[in-house]
């Protein structure tokens, strides 16, 4: 609405559709963008199936946008894309100090429960994933991790955290967070394991982590409590609540992260794509990480902000 009123033409609105999203990123397209600022991968995606023409460059935001182009486009991207989840600043600002803490709040929010004593797990131990475990061992949650690289496992470890199998997980816990970028991670058999009363909730860009189509296959009856939390009776009598439809919680049932923390991503995507409108013959085609230099300047500007407004000398 903001940028409505400086006369910006802007598609889509907070209750769109899959199929309305994707024509709205087609609608974008014919506007022969020279420069992409992605959130997802989308853009890239429906560009590169409609020929990729014109495009120079683009920045990805996302996790999941990261994992899609170095997976499912690897090598296939003509054009370089700097990927702004890359960036240390990005991690440990927005994602553990923004997205973790915000998920927490839309948890509390949506389900009315509170943390302490609860058990949680949480999979995936990135920046995401463990500013969500850290936010719930502090305020008092029993917290384990889902998290198949051994470097995160041990951080986990080191953390205080239990690191468990996907097998032993769905035995464990109450409330279970998914906070891969990954599809899939609930699904199939899955549903099996998770204990009457489990509560679902996901924190990646996509609603993909969970089954949503297999859990609504598995159902006899879906009872909506809320607009974001829906209740799934199973035909062996268990209830799965499911909170926000599997979109990020943190968004969807949260009030969205504190500005201050968008502020960092914003500020790596504007000197990015400044950047390579500059520099775009020079670079090498595909993902790549955030230049050292913005990474440095970013940090810099936002130390001199957060100082001077919590009144440090």
């Amino acid at each position: 609405a903001a940028l409505r009123s400086t006369g910006v033409t802007v598609l889509g609105r907070e209750s769109e559709t899959s199929a309305e999203h994707l024509e709205n990123i087609r609608e974008v397209l014919t506007h022969q963008p020279t420069l992409l600022l992605d959130n997802g991968a989308d853009l890239v995606a429906t560009s590169l199936e409609q020929g990729g023409q014109g495009v120079l460059a683009g920045t990805e935001e996302t996790t999941t946008g990261a994992n899609r182009l170095r997976a499912d486009y690897q090598g296939a991207v003509p054009f370089p894309i700097i990927v702004i989840n890359d960036s240390p600043l990005k991690l440990i600002m927005e994602n553990e100090h923004g997205v973790g803490p915000s998920v927490i709040e839309g948890f509390m929010r949506e389900t009315n429960l509170l943390v302490q004593s609860r058990r949680f797990v949480v999979f995936g131990y990135g920046s995401v994933g463990r500013g969500i475990a850290r936010r719930l061992r502090l305020l008092g949650g029993h917290v384990a991790v889902v998290e198949p690289d051994p470097i995160r496992a041990l951080e986990a470890v080191l953390d205080g955290m239990r690191v468990l199998s996907l097998n032993d997980a769905f035995g464990a816990g109450e409330v279970f967070f998914t906070a891969t970028g990954r599809p899939g991670v609930i699904a199939g058999d899955s549903f099996d394991r998770l204990p009457d009363g489990a509560i679902l909730a996901n924190a990646g860009h996509f609603s993909w982590e969970i089954d949503l189509a297999e859990l609504s296959r598995r159902a006899v009856e879906v009872e909506s409590f809320r607009d974001r939390v829906e209740v799934y009776t199973l035909a062996d009598g268990r209830q799965i609540t499911l909170l926000a439809q599997g979109e990020m919680l943190n968004l969807a049932g949260g009030g969205g992260n504190p500005v201050e923390t968008m502020d960092i991503g914003f500020s790596l995507q504007a000197r990015s794509l400044a950047y390579l409108a500059s520099h775009h013959a020079d670079l090498s085609h595909g993902p790549q990480p955030v230049p050292a230099e913005i990474n440095m300047q970013v940090a810099r500007e936002m130390v001199d902000v957060l100082t001077r407004e919590s009144g440090a000398s």
